[in-house]
């Protein structure tokens, strides 16, 4: 009888599972970032971690808690293209010092606190290209936020970054002296081991710098050969994992070109030609006109004045790249400025002739192409993760409606609400 008991109980078939709760968001329109017009009267399904469904008029289901956001327009979370957390604004502290002199217990304080300001203001995601001399604490920063320790966004690491021998910072000192880096110097045969063990510790994207200055107040040149950017480009690629090249040169944007870099960041000496043959390949460019504008207002520049020729050159690259329809990632090299003012790199992009729909699209579902995201998030479509961002008014016509952030989901989880 005992064995009989036994025997239906293990056939009994397991009880339904219980159905998570809905949540229905009524925003005036959503933007889903791939049309560049927003959706009048439409709202969003989500359920669990996930988009379930998208449209006007829908339905309820019971149970389902509503949300109305009413003048609000409800689109993707935002991907920031190219961030530092474990910087902070240099006219704090300068960059030297915030490698030499603050401890990575420091550091990583900061970065927590950033990561929440990231979120905080409508980016769900970030690109973090480097820790600038804290070694691997990006690797426990995305743990900690993977496992909800803290508030944060969706990270994609790059670790230390790599960087050819001698040709990056701090400098100034003693020759003799050896004096810790902002990155990992590698060369050779040996930039393929160094990006395999920053793969094998936890980066998401191999990040290299294709130019530099190798003396502080020369031109930047070219530091890696084609030879060697191929070399780790089928590294990375053949691990699964993207590659970004620090290039502001002609030569050096060349080389990470035809290297088969994913993305170009920063792009400022771009001419024409480079620019045909970045869409040709299908390179993003991450522009970072935010970081141009920050640092030449630490130097002095003021509202009204002659823009610096640093400024100058940057429109004026961007402009080509407008005009030759490179693919256009959304990153602003944040940390150079405060962490939480990520649009200001959106209303730059605005302001050097960009259309706001487009700069929406690029920081959404075309960093999420760019990235290898684009099957989970950076558009509202039902199945992706819902990460979801509801400002006050429209930002297809003033971007800036952007820093007026009424809700954040991430993953289904409200992060502020109304």
């Amino acid at each position: 009888m005992h064995l009989l008991l036994l025997l239906l109980m293990l056939v009994q078939p397991a009880p339904p599972a219980r159905a998570e709760p809905a949540i229905l968001l009524r925003p005036a329109r959503v933007f889903d970032g791939v049309n560049p017009r927003p959706h009048e009267n439409w709202q969003v399904l989500v359920r669990g971690e996930r988009i379930e469904a998208v449209g006007p008029a829908l339905a309820a289901p019971a149970g389902a808690r509503i949300v109305d956001l009413p003048g609000t327009t409800l689109l993707p979370g935002l991907i920031e293209g190219h961030s530092h957390l474990f910087l902070h604004p240099y006219n704090e502290t300068s960059w030297d010092d915030q490698v030499l002199r603050e401890p990575e217990s420091l550091r990583t304080a900061r970065a927590v606190a950033h990561a929440r300001a990231t979120l905080l203001a409508g980016f769900t995601t970030v690109r973090d290209l480097g820790t600038e001399g804290a070694g691997y604490a990006d690797v426990g920063l995305k743990q900690a936020i993977e496992q909800g320790i803290i508030p944060g966004p969706h990270m994609l690491i790059a670790t230390r970054a790599l960087v050819a021998t001698g040709s990056y910072g701090p400098k100034g000192f003693e020759p003799g002296v050896t004096v810790p880096q902002g990155a990992e110097e590698a060369d050779g045969p040996g930039l393929i081991v160094a990006a395999r063990r920053q793969m094998g510790k936890g980066a998401d994207v191999v990040k290299l710098y294709g130019d530099y200055r190798w003396r502080p107040g020369e031109e930047s040149r070219p530091t890696y050969t084609l030879g060697e950017l191929r070399a780790v480009v089928e590294a990375a690629h053949a691990a699964g994992r993207t590659v970004a090249v620090h290039a502001s040169t002609p030569e050096g944007m060349r080389n990470a070109i035809l290297a088969g870099a994913d993305t170009i960041e920063h792009g400022n000496g771009g001419t024409p030609e480079i620019f045909r043959l970045m869409r040709q390949k299908r390179v993003a460019l991450c522009p970072t006109l935010a970081a141009t504008d920050a640092i030449s207002r630490y130097r002095g520049w003021k509202p009204g004045e002659p823009a610096p020729a640093a400024v100058q050159e940057k429109r004026a690259s961007f402009a080509a790249a407008l005009r030759e329809r490179v693919p256009m990632c959304m990153g602003g090299d944040v940390g150079v400025y405060a962490h939480g003012d990520n649009v200001r790199e959106m209303e730059l992009m605005v302001d050097y002739g960009m259309r706001p729909a487009d700069v929406l699209i690029a920081a959404t579902s075309a960093n999420a192409r760019f990235f290898r995201l684009h099957g989970r998030l950076g558009s509202v479509k039902p199945g992706l993760l819902a990460d979801l961002v509801a400002v006050e008014g429209d930002p297809t016509a003033n971007v800036s409606a952007l820093r007026a952030v009424r809700l954040v989901m991430k993953g289904g989880a409200v992060a502020t609400a109304p």
